[in-house]
């Protein structure tokens, strides 16, 4: 088992890693199973091995975000029951109180067999997990064709210290980018931006070439809001593209924190450069988030660094805003997308943590090694393109229609929530989301196809797995103190010896004892 774990950790650590190689592995281990049990483990849309065994009891906990859901007799449960040998007893709980739910139910003992798990780090679910309460289920994933590909940075990053304690629920690890406005960029006769440069270039001309043509000194280049220091700011995704790591680096096998690296301080100066050509809003430091988009919108500002998808929301709040007024042009799209620019080690992105929860399956229920694979088994047909539509659009006829590939939902709300509705909850999309989709705008089209594309460029946080006692402590005023440093940088209240000095004060506040946990933690994993 430890031996697994180090192969998730040490694939995370290299920093980039390609998806194709993650598909490779698993039909290699896949394939070179001598084992009769694994090999009928793997029949993973086959119902024949399974027609001697009795249905298996499965009891799993999900939560439920409307006062309606779908019941253990209801028609699309039973039809997935028939197609899995199985015999499922949903526990919805509101997902309002889920998580006080969820504690009771892990100080009870009586848990379901899978239980979904929101936050791995949760400190009651990393003590159940690393007292034996659940199934270690690493070691088990290469027996079965869908969960043998499970990506191994969202495999890093879903683990407690290298173990994986559940099934994760994958979501687009490659999502962070940049949006822009194609219009402008149009406007001002350049192309899509392909270098650090070119991306200065286009926020330059944004500001100074009167992009919206009305004749008038008010637009800029990119608009951020405050910053939190945690998960993707404009500034976390950005400063990858400089060769900066993603919180933290590897340097001659040791851990070390981001801010310690020249390529972050070269960050930091450019993001200094934009707001002293004031290309960036000058209030970035306070701007509320929930009004992120209204600059864009409103025609302010040209680009916004974040998730991509973010792309097709703005492009349709822009095509409102210009129908009201009698001006859309419903034909076009008046944003785009890219992954990012390149720097001088090429192209970089800073991934989400690629995963919403996790499965978790009981020991206390499922007993057996045998029990777990059947188990296994459930959440690895789960991912056939037949049982991803079932669970996330129900039955068709009844449930949705079909426009071409396209599914299109019946318009009865009531009976979508009652039967449908929830279900896709225990999806894993393992490797990805193979079922039918609604149908999609060429912009969506293509924001899916970059956020697939980016996943071989991310940039993985080699300590993501690690629970920090330091940390937990003392995280919060370790992460304040580089952030109040880096601001004031940026708009000059601080110069780089005073930014050097914040860095010296966040060592002698807990950062070194930060650092040694952390790369205890490291070297205990590689053993």
């Amino acid at each position: 088992m430890k031996k697994n774990s180090k192969k998730w950790v040490a694939a995370a650590a290299v920093g980039t890693v390609v998806l194709t190689t993650v598909t490779g592995c698993g039909s290699d281990s896949k394939g070179s199973s001598a084992s009769p049990s694994a090999a009928a483990t793997g029949q993973a849309t086959s119902t024949a091995a399974a027609q001697n065994l009795a249905p298996l009891d499965l009891s799993i906990m999900l939560p439920i975000f409307k006062t309606n859901y779908p019941k253990d007799d209801g028609p699309v449960t039973t039809e997935i029951d028939k197609k899995t040998n199985t015999k499922i007893h949903l526990e919805w709980v509101p997902n309002s109180s889920y998580t006080d739910k969820f504690n009771i139910t892990l100080a009870s003992g009586k848990l379901p067999s899978i239980i979904y798990v929101g936050d791995v780090k949760n400190p009651s679910f990393v003590n159940a997990a690393k007292s034996g309460a659940f199934w270690e289920v690493g070691p088990y994933l290469k027996d079965f064709p869908n969960l043998s590909k499970a990506n191994p940075v969202i495999m890093n990053n879903s683990s407690i210290d290298g173990k994986n304690y559940g099934v994760y629920r994958g979501r687009a690890l490659g999502r962070n980018g940049i949006n822009y406005r194609k219009d402008w960029l149009d406007a001002v006769g350049m192309q899509p931006p392909k270098t650090i440069d070119d991306f200065y270039n286009m926020l330059k001309a944004f500001k100074e070439k009167d992009p919206d043509k009305n004749g008038k000194d008010d637009t800029y280049g990119m608009v951020l809001v405050k910053w939190t220091g945690q998960w993707a700011s404009g500034f976390d995704i950005m400063k990858l593209w400089f060769g900066a790591p993603n919180k933290w680096g590897v340097v001659d096998g040791k851990l070390v924190p981001e801010h310690q690296t020249a390529e972050y301080l070269e960050a930091l100066k450019f993001m200094k450069k934009l707001y002293d050509e004031k290309l960036i809003n000058q209030d970035f430091a306070v701007f509320d988030s929930a009004k992120w988009n209204d600059p864009v919108v409103n025609n302010q500002a040209g680009v916004i660094v974040d998730v991509t998808d973010n792309a097709a929301r703005l492009d349709d709040k822009i095509h409102a805003a210009l129908a009201k007024d009698g001006k859309d042009n419903p034909s076009i799209h008046y944003v785009d997308n890219l992954i990012g620019v390149t720097g001088k080690n090429g192209m970089k992105a800073l991934p989400t943590s690629g995963f919403a929860g996790i499965l978790a399956i009981s020991k206390s229920t499922v007993k057996t090694e045998a029990e777990l694979k059947r188990v296994l088994k459930f959440l690895d047909q789960m991912n056939e393109p037949d049982l991803t539509t079932l669970a996330g659009f129900g039955i068709e006829g009844k449930h949705y229609t079909k426009d071409g590939d396209a599914v299109v939902p019946v318009k009865d709300t009531a009976l979508l929530e009652s039967e449908v509705e929830g279900l896709n909850q225990m999806l894993p999309y393992i490797p990805e989301d193979t079922g039918l989709k609604v149908k999609q705008t060429p912009l969506r089209l293509q924001t899916t196809k970059i956020q697939k594309e980016a996943e071989q460029y991310v940039v993985a946080n080699p300590a993501e797995p690690f629970i920090s006692t330091v940390y937990s402590q003392k995280g919060q005023q370790l992460d304040n103190i580089i952030n109040d440093a880096r601001i004031k940088f940026i708009v000059g209240q601080t110069d780089e010896a005073g930014l050097k000095a914040a860095f010296d004060t966040w060592k002698k506040s807990g950062g070194d004892d930060l650092v040694k946990e952390m790369n205890d933690l490291y070297a205990a994993v590689k053993k």
